[in-house]
């Protein structure tokens, strides 16, 4: 049903894709009244750093007002009056029975940007996702645009919300120090050129960019009901997608607590408040698990690269499978069947997690955090202890967990 769905509204937007188009922004919105306006005025004053607006020929944005029982789609259509050169269009629609939700209004967005694109751009056109309650910040599109330009497939923006409820804010702020520390400790131990320090970690629908070669080559975007966008990274990765995960591409985002699908950050809020009422923390890896993960990929990468040139890695893929407790000639077959490294990986990381590994090691938050700030504080790592700074803002740095 999903895809007859698909093939019915392939073209919801009539108006011809601009010879010059390079980026279409897809936004999926459902009664986004009240932030719909702010999400538009951002993107519609695009500047490079030094203020000169982008050419609104470059880029267009694509909204798809989906099962709204308020007046966002009259609001966007309004917009569109008022301001006639922005390349924005709206299409309206009432999704039925089980394909009523985001994962459908945001793969069929994609999914049009797509066929907008690969008639002008080519592979190389970029498809951008966000949301109704997010505003991109003034140099977004610029910066995922420059990112671009280094050969990447996919740009991940750093989302940061707007007024976190206090009783999350010291929760969202370790799982934010935390997530950003382990960042670092791969840049170390499993670096990836195309995705060097600094970097954040997040690559989700309110900023995600992709373009149209590595959208199709990854099965696109899955059409379902939640995390939506979490699936689509994890399909991007299968395939080795290029991954950047820029601090320069920023987006603000509401934190409400009434959302608009059944798990996403609204969700994770209130379980954050529910944490803080009860004094508990959230469980995460510990350094010492980290370190094993990160250096086990690592090897794994290297051996993986080598087996696609000769067969002289068994005596280093032996010593692997042992530390991992996998059958040796089992990983020798992953090793040379797999055609992307990641997928080797996920295979792996299932395995470490479901087998019970004993370097599987899970403990409080804010004990992971301060074991892994002492790790950083070793002189190796003096001259770049003020790099993380330069993505996060004082209050999380001055956090002391």
């Amino acid at each position: 049903m999903i895809l007859s769905l698909f093939k019915k509204n392939n073209a919801l937007f009539p108006t011809l894709p601009h010879p010059l188009l390079r980026v279409s922004v897809v936004i999926p919105v459902k009664n986004e009244a009240e932030c719909i306006i702010d999400t538009l005025n951002a993107l519609r004053m695009q500047c490079d750093p030094s203020g000169n607006q982008i050419d609104y020929h470059s880029f267009e944005v694509l909204v798809l007002a989906n099962n709204c029982t308020d007046e966002t789609f009259k609001i966007c259509q309004a917009y569109q009056l008022v301001y006639p050169k922005f390349a924005f269009q709206v299409a309206e629609i009432t999704f039925q029975g089980d394909a009523a939700h985001i994962g459908t209004a945001r793969r069929l967005l994609m999914d049009n940007a797509y066929q907008r694109l690969i008639q002008v751009a080519g592979n190389r056109g970029i498809i951008v996702s966000t949301d109704g309650d997010s505003q991109a910040d003034p140099t977004w599109l610029y910066h995922i645009l420059a990112e671009m330009e280094n050969g990447v497939d996919v740009v991940g923006g750093r989302i940061l919300p707007r007024d976190t409820p206090e009783q999350s804010k010291l929760h969202h702020l370790r799982d934010v120090t935390y997530r950003l520390f382990s960042s670092r400790l791969e840049s170390v131990l499993d670096p990836c050129i195309s995705n060097p320090w600094p970097r954040h970690f997040q690559c989700y629908g309110p900023s995600l960019a992709v373009t149209c070669e590595i959208y199709d080559r990854s099965g696109r975007l899955p059409a379902i009901p939640y995390l939506e966008d979490e699936e689509f990274r994890k399909r991007l990765k299968r395939v080795d997608a290029k991954f950047r995960h820029s601090p320069n591409v920023k987006i603000y985002t509401s934190s409400r607590l009434n959302g608009r699908v059944e798990f996403g950050f609204s969700v994770q809020l209130q379980q954050w408040q529910d944490m803080n009422v009860k004094g508990d923390q959230q469980l995460v890896e510990s350094l010492e698990t980290l370190i094993f993960k990160l250096s086990t990929k690592n090897t794994l990468r290297k051996l993986w690269a080598s087996s696609k040139q000769c067969a002289a890695f068994h005596p280093e893929l032996n010593t692997l499978a042992a530390a991992l407790s996998i059958d040796f000639q089992a990983l020798k077959m992953a090793v040379q069947n797999n055609q992307y490294f990641e997928s080797l990986w996920e295979q792996i990381e299932e395995h470490l997690l479901s087998s019970g590994h004993t370097q599987i090691i899970m403990e409080p938050i804010s004990k992971a955090i301060a074991s892994v700030r002492q790790y950083f504080s070793k002189p190796i790592f003096q001259p770049e202890q003020n790099s993380i700074a330069i993505s996060e803002s004082d209050e999380m740095q001055s956090i002391a967990v």
